[in-house]
């Protein structure tokens, strides 16, 4: 694609959602009853977000777009739609973005919201932000003509930019509140101010968050519920029981026991949705410390790779929901994604001859090296894939002891103190690669204290060029074969050992409807979600 084949002008209904099918699960439209007002929906998750706004934290997808809005939504074919730009314009040659703003919008505080609120975000996520860094590497200036129109000046064609703007990935919050702050430590990110459906009301720590109605929003006569419910069960036999008694409406991503998918599917009372996904898509991974002078060493990652089968992990551990993948690009990117297998098939023997050719002897006690796991607490398997490689190494004489911390002193000790060899993550791939793999292997991206960004210390000067080269490269051939390239060198050098990839479900009752209609599905606004009568 050249800059002249990048889309011109996209404009959008003033109405926001007006004629988005209030849809979900398999029924067709005509079978689902109309969206009512009222009623309370309640949501669960496994885990607690450290902040309620994703504009320095991609740890708080789940719940900042039902108060932060972004400038678009997406449907479930990832086609753009008006939020608060109510119209945009590309021009011919990609290097400027104009944004016609909504006007009368107001933030939850009465302030107006307006083009300097869009210019204050912006700047924040390309400095503080995991994903922004790279996502707008190449935005040059925000110009804020007048109160309603926002002009984004590139350097050079981004090939991807036009998706990046939902609510979660590309909050705009209020700069009145942001001015001369921190935006690690506003008080923002507790107790959020926005523009959204539902207006903050409480959050009790470790227990729920509470969000109520905002009767001023602009896409009236939405948000169609009075109250929406944000509760945390770390527990997955909690969230199964919680499920199937109606205490919760839904939880995303399976978020149940996966032994536990086949017995909640065959009872009847549940639907499983599988839209609302199409804008993240994640690879789960082991991932090595390469400041650490053993996993320095490209034999020991070569060995540590050779001994974990990532079919079994996939069958046993996932119980066959995910698909092996050696590729740091997941496969729903279809035309970026290489099908080629690890070059480290599971081997235990050549494990062996690497560790003894690296120096590394079985000794007296046919131990060869002790190694500490940091398991990330925010998904329930990644524990039981941590005792899987513990246990897979333990043959080939690497004795893992795997640790174990809530989230704050996990992200911590991985991101900021460095105090890890090894760590077993989930990665988003999001809707582009640049967006969503870059961050992970660009060395630009070794940001200390930065949660999911460069957290192997991973550098290569090709693979920079490379990752470089794609975030601005317009032709899909050349993009293609540079991804391509990328794909091989990072999966040769290993910085970490892709294993697989989920396919998720949304499991809710069926009188909860309309929260998956859009791409981000339920880290979206919530606004179409309805309670059936």
């Amino acid at each position: 694609m050249t800059a002249a084949h990048l889309p011109t002008t996209r404009r959008g209904l003033i109405g926001g959602f007006a004629g988005l099918a209030a849809t979900s699960g398999a029924a067709s439209a005509q079978s689902v009853p109309p969206p009512r007002r009222g009623g309370t929906m309640t949501i669960m998750f496994p885990s607690e977000p450290p902040v309620l706004v994703s504009l320095v934290s991609s740890n708080s997808l789940t719940v900042s777009a039902k108060v932060t809005e972004g400038l678009l939504w997406y449907d479930n074919d990832m086609v753009a739609h008006p939020q608060l730009a109510r119209e945009w314009e590309v021009s011919p040659d990609g290097l400027t973005y104009v944004f016609k703003l909504r006007e009368g919008v107001k933030w939850h505080d009465g302030r107006d919201f307006t083009s300097e609120d869009v210019a204050a975000s912006l700047a924040i996520l390309k400095q503080s932000h995991p994903r922004g860094r790279s996502t707008f590497a190449h935005l040059t200036r925000v110009e804020t003509p007048d109160p309603h129109t926002v002009i984004l000046k590139l350097g050079t064609p981004v090939p991807y930019l036009i998706r990046a703007f939902a609510a979660a990935e590309t909050p705009i919050v209020p700069k009145h509140i942001y001015d001369g702050t921190d935006p690690f430590t506003n008080r923002n990110g507790y107790a959020p101010v926005g523009t959204g459906p539902f207006r903050f009301k409480e959050w009790v720590r470790g227990s729920h968050i509470i969000y109520e109605r905002n009767p001023e929003y602009w896409d009236q006569p939405r948000p169609y519920l009075d109250q929406l419910v944000v509760k945390f069960i770390p527990d997955a036999a909690a969230r199964s029981a919680a499920l199937e008694s109606g205490e919760v409406d839904l939880g995303y991503r399976t978020p149940v026991a996966l032994n536990d998918v086949e017995r909640l599917r065959t009872a009847g009372n549940l639907v499983f949705e599988t839209k609302g996904y199409e804008y993240s898509n994640n690879v789960v991974s082991v991932n090595f410390n390469l400041d650490n002078p053993h996993f320095a060493k490209l034999p020991v990652r070569q060995a540590i790779a050779h001994a974990l089968n990532m079919p079994v992990i996939c069958r046993t551990i996932y119980y066959n929901t995910y698909t092996p993948c050696a590729s740091p690009i997941a496969p729903f990117l279809t035309e970026y994604h290489d099908l080629s297998p690890s070059p480290y098939a599971f081997d235990i023997a050549r494990a062996e001859r690497l560790l003894d050719e690296a120096g590394y002897p079985r000794g007296a006690n046919r131990i060869r090296l002790r190694t500490m796991m940091e398991a990330n607490p925010t998904v329930d398997e990644i524990r039981r894939l941590c005792d899987f490689t513990r246990a897979a190494l333990s043959r080939i004489g690497i004795a893992v002891e795997v640790r174990t911390a809530d989230f704050g002193s996990y992200a911590k000790r991985v991101y900021t103190d460095r105090d890890f060899d090894l760590t077993a993550s989930t990665m988003s791939n999001l809707f582009d690669p640049t967006v969503g793999v870059q961050r992970l292997y660009w060395s630009k991206n070794y940001i200390p204290g930065v949660p999911f960004s460069n957290a192997t210390h991973y550098s290569n000067p090709r693979v920079d060029a490379l990752l470089e080269g794609t975030a601005v490269e317009v032709d899909p051939v050349k993009r293609k074969a540079m991804f391509k390239e990328f794909q091989e060198i990072v999966m040769r050098e290993i910085p970490d050992v892709n294993i697989g990839v989920p396919r998720w479900y949304t499991i809710h009752n069926r009188r909860a409807l309309g929260h998956s209609v859009t791409a981000d599905g339920i880290e979206g606004s919530f606004s179409h979600a309805y309670i059936a009568g």
